[in-house]
Formats: structure tokens, sequence, C-alpha cells
């Protein structure tokens, strides 16, 4: 039986609180708008008049097809070129979901990403419902098909193993940008020594580029290091520009909620370093180049009115 106009306005209205489960499910904004095309198409081969609570059977096939998906996800990775970090979501973007609370932004903080690739797909399932989303661990055990008591018991392991990986306390935006402008300051300075006062001690610095643009197979670790690495990041070099395809214009943002420092050329952006910054330094620069998962942000940035840049590197 075809689906009436209702049945698919009944789909739509949900659209966007599935795309955002399932983007801090999987990481990747692409692998999230198909499991949310994927579950489309399961809502039109049933019969959907016999379903009680469509936001909950939505739900359900949702998360057991992105399930699905992180399953095969973590066998690609072992053969991903270099290190992997989520796609990274600009500000303004309606695949972040909810943010009226700490517990809903973090969850889709670059940092929290990265952290729950230590999750197993269970415990990332029942930590996003929960902890974004607000489900009760009863929705969540009928939705993973587990007992109530499981549910709790993962949602508490989940939650200690990104608790145990997260940085130190949080600071206002008003002093991160003035940090993150300082960090910009220094990075172009050519010179380590005011990069290192930046940076904690166990700072560290990632690059993914997928095999596609140069990035260093493994992290940068400490402080000295992570400001050598960022020296030579900013350093001019004509290479750099022929790689790129021109000298990028560089911008002070948001991605995820946390502040980052997008490279765009000609409109296209070419990078997006997300910074984790704390009360005691920047811990962390994750910084995505890889071509294929910037174009939701070139997208993103294409109808944002974004000002003139800081400066032009390179």
């Amino acid at each position: 039986m075809p689906l009436t106009a209702y049945d698919v306005d009944r789909f739509e209205a949900s659209r966007p609180r599935l795309e955002a489960i399932a983007y801090r499910l999987l990481g990747s904004a692409g692998e999230a708008e198909d499991a949310v095309q994927e579950t489309f198409l399961r809502w039109q081969a049933v019969d959907v008049d016999r379903i009680e609570v469509p936001e909950a059977w939505l739900t359900k096939v949702l998360t057991n097809l992105c399930l699905n998906q992180l399953t095969s996800a973590r066998a690609r990775r072992e053969t991903y070129v270099g290190q992997w970090l989520p796609e990274p979501l600009l500000a303004g973007d309606p695949m972040l979901g909810p943010a009226d609370t700490a517990e809903q932004r973090e969850s889709v903080s670059y940092a929290v990403l990265t952290l729950m690739e230590r999750l197993s797909p269970n415990e990332r399932a029942v930590y996003v419902l929960r902890e974004a989303f607000d489900y009760p661990h009863r929705e969540i055990a009928e939705i993973l098909d587990i007992t109530e008591a499981a549910s709790q018991q993962i949602f508490h392991r989940a939650k200690k193993h990104v608790a145990d990986g997260k940085a130190r306390t949080e600071i206002d935006e008003v002093v991160t940008r003035r940090i993150v402008e300082e960090f910009l300051a220094a990075a172009t300075s050519g010179r380590i020594e005011p990069l290192v006062r930046l940076l904690t001690e166990d700072a560290v610095a990632i690059g993914d580029g997928g095999g596609k643009v140069p990035a260093r197979a493994k992290a940068f670790q400490g402080a000295v290091a992570v400001a050598k690495f960022l020296r030579g990041l900013f350093k001019p070099a004509e290479v750099k520009r022929a790689m790129v395809g021109g000298a990028p214009e560089v911008y002070i943002w948001t991605a995820n909620g946390d502040p980052a420092v997008v490279a765009v050329v000609d409109g296209r952006v070419v990078g997006v370093m997300c910074l984790e910054v704390t009360a005691e330094g920047i811990a962390a620069f994750r910084n995505q180049v890889n071509p294929d998962k910037l174009e939701r942000a070139t997208e993103q940035w294409a109808v944002t009115d974004h000002g003139e840049p800081l400066f032009t590197a390179f």
C-alpha cells in the first residue's frame, strides 16, 4: 500500500532527529543520510497504519541499521590510510541536532565523537540515545532488544569510557576565542616557544587525510612535538599552495560546537582544525583534511555569512 502524503509528512517531521542520531552514531554525515534514507524505504514497505508509535519504530529501525554499519565500519577502518577522524559539521548545520543541554552539546563535540570510537556499537548506541536524546532506558532496551538493566549497565560503562578520555574543565567562549587568536598568532610567528606556552604538556595533534592529502600516520604527542608540527604547518611553501589549489583564507569558526580553524580556497573548505581548549591550555588539535569529509562543510560554508578571513596562509 503506497504511502499517503500524511505518512510522508510524518516521516519528514522525524528526519532531523533521525539524522542527528545517525550522525552521532556513525561520525559521518554521508553515511547518516544513507541510513535515514534506508529507514524511509523500510517505512515505505510496511503497513504504517499498524505502527502504534511511529517515532519509536523509526528510531529502532534507524539504530539497528547504524549498528550494522558500525560493525562493518570497524573492519573498513582497519585498512583506512592513516588516522581516522569524524566528518566535521560547521556551525548552523541542522545535522548537529539538539544543543539545549551540556550533555547534548558534548555528545556531538569532535572530541567526544572521536572518543566514542573506543566504544562497542551497542555502547555507542546506548550512550547516544540516553546522553544526547534523553531516551529512558526502558525505550532504549526495546530499541536494542536488551533488558532495561542491561541498558543501564551499558550506559554507565560507556559513559566511564568517554569520561576517562575527556579533557579537563571547559572554559567560556570569549576566553576560548582569545586563546585561538593567540594560537594563530603564535603558529604564524615562526617560533615554537609561544606555541608551547599555549599547549598542555600532553597535547596531541592528529590529522586525517584519508590517503588523499598528506597527513602523518601517527599523532604528534607532547607540547614541543606538537608546537614544531604546527609551526611547520603554517610555514609558507609553494608546494602547500599547489596541493590545495591556492592560498587558503583562514577563519576562526565553530565545528561540532568546538572552536575551529577553517581553511578555505575559492569557497572550498580544504581543512577544518578542531581545537580542544581547556583551562590548562590547548589539549588537542584534530585536523580534517580528507576532501571526501569536507564536502558537506563546503556546502554549509557557502550559505553562511562568514565575514572576512583573519589572514591568508602559505
